[in-house]
């Protein structure tokens, strides 16, 4: 970092509290509409009826995608800021706490008075998780209300997909971090994301970022074709950035240039949930990255995260867990 960057990442998105809940496919059929693994966009009202029935096992904990990514990388070493809208209510009392606890900085958050949003996380056994989301307070930011000063003193800034669903929002804050002289990425964030916003992103890459994030079913809604995961990292690469194409349990592929990585998954002993997992492979991949690793190291930072993840409900990693992977972090950075 320069002398006058404070933070070495700054998380822009959602901050959305997950409620997550085990349920079989035939709930999925019988009582939930869509693609199975997607993520739609719903009332509050349709979060609370499908809480009643899965009868109150359900547990709660802070998420949304960049939030999930940022505080990774914060609990790795880097200092962290945020940027999205909480509520007034005691649901964002917490999700504030959780981050400044994990020593993020919470100073950029903005609020309404309003509930905060909630994403009811419904996960089946095969540790495949449907996403229906009601943004609440995070969908009242406004453009206007996102400026340069929120962006300065930040080297990189990480953008979730979500955003792209207020394509007016999406370009304030595409244009407002270039301004302050921040690098970007954005993770795609899902398939539905992607559908409706291919113009712009497209858009996007041509204009330049830094490191894009996709998994096998982003990249193939963006490119509309299948192929193989490799020539879906070369294709983003072709933009000029770097790119990463992640493929759940079997890894991923690193693009940039000329250059290209596979990056080998680390085994799991006991898939939970795949909650948040791509957004700790990210977290993983940006704290290498900005802490000057290779892309191949950066990668195989990432794949711990994304590993130890999928084998806990939801998106965040339990604190003891942390020493250990600080640890094999430390360890692949003195390579």
């Amino acid at each position: 970092m320069t002398s006058e960057q404070k933070f070495e990442l700054i998380g822009v998105g959602n901050p959305i509290m997950d409620l997550l809940a085990h349920v079989d496919d035939a709930f999925l059929t019988k009582h939930v509409a869509g693609v199975k693994g997607g993520m739609v966009l719903v009332d509050d009202s349709d979060i609370a009826t499908l809480v009643q029935l899965i009868n109150g096992n359900v547990a709660t904990m802070p998420g949304g995608s960049a939030a999930n990514t940022t505080l990774g990388a914060t609990n790795l070493g880097l200092s962290t800021t945020y940027l999205g809208k909480i509520g007034s209510d005691i649901t964002a009392e917490h999700y504030l706490k959780n981050f400044t606890e994990a020593g993020g900085d919470g100073s950029r958050f903005k609020r309404a008075i309003m509930p905060n949003g909630r994403c009811l996380s419904l996960v089946t056994p095969d540790g495949q998780r449907t996403l229906r989301t009601h943004l609440g307070a995070a969908m009242t930011l406004d453009p206007a209300e996102v400026t340069v000063a929120d962006f300065q003193g930040s080297r990189h800034a990480h953008i979730e997909g979500y955003l792209l669903f207020n394509p007016a929002l999406a370009d304030k804050v595409m244009a407002s971090a270039r301004a302050a002289g921040c690098t970007l990425s954005i993770d795609l964030a899902s398939f539905e994301v992607v559908n409706v916003a291919r113009d712009w992103i497209f858009a996007q890459l041509r204009e330049g970022i830094d490191i894009v994030f996709a998994n096998e079913d982003e990249a193939r809604a963006l490119f509309q074709r299948s192929d193989d995961y490799e020539n879906f990292a070369r294709e983003f690469a072709g933009f000029g950035g770097i790119a990463a194409v992640k493929m759940g349990a079997a890894g991923a592929w690193i693009a940039q240039s000329s250059a290209l990585h596979r990056i080998e998954p680390v085994k799991v002993r006991n898939l939970v949930d795949t909650t948040g997992a791509g957004d700790s492979w990210a977290a993983g991949f940006l704290y290498g990255h900005l802490r000057g690793a290779s892309l191949s190291t950066s990668g195989a930072i990432g794949s711990i995260l994304g590993a130890e993840t999928v084998q806990h409900l939801g998106a965040a990693i339990p604190e003891m867990h942390w020493p250990r992977i600080n640890a094999e972090a430390d360890k692949l950075l003195k390579q």
